[in-house]
């Protein structure tokens, strides 16, 4: 199955934004993981929510373009406690995450259960 695109939000600078839409993480989510496409690594960030039992892990896949000169480092996996537990995850580098494509890849432990946020932080000139 093709990973589940998700968007996300971008924020605008020296302004306010209404509270973003989540996206809740459910079993599709969790088996075809997600895909975040046009992505801007170095402002992009996801605020993961757990709402599992136990602690659960997200992972952000090592990139696999040619751009990806740093993905030998690896996926990043981070820890997200359970029962309402949240971590922020991010901003990355498209020399270690960047996917054919351009897209950023997660994906969820088996069992996780929550809401994943993507902000798009902007750019300053």
């Amino acid at each position: 199955m093709p990973r589940t695109v998700i968007t996300g939000a971008r924020l605008t600078a020296n302004a306010h934004t209404a509270q973003p839409a989540t996206t809740t993480i459910d079993a599709a989510l969790v088996t075809n993981g997600a895909a975040i496409n046009g992505v801007d690594f170095e402002h992009t960030v996801l605020v993961v929510t757990n709402t599992a039992g136990g602690s659960k892990n997200v992972t952000v896949r090592a990139g696999n373009s040619t751009a990806s000169f740093t993905a030998k480092q690896g996926d990043l996996v981070a820890p997200v406690t359970g029962s309402g537990g949240q971590t922020v995850v991010g901003p990355f580098t498209s020399s270690r995450f960047q996917q054919h494509g351009g897209t950023l890849h997660i994906d969820f432990e088996t069992g996780f259960t929550g809401t994943v946020t993507v902000l798009r932080i902007p750019r300053y000139t």
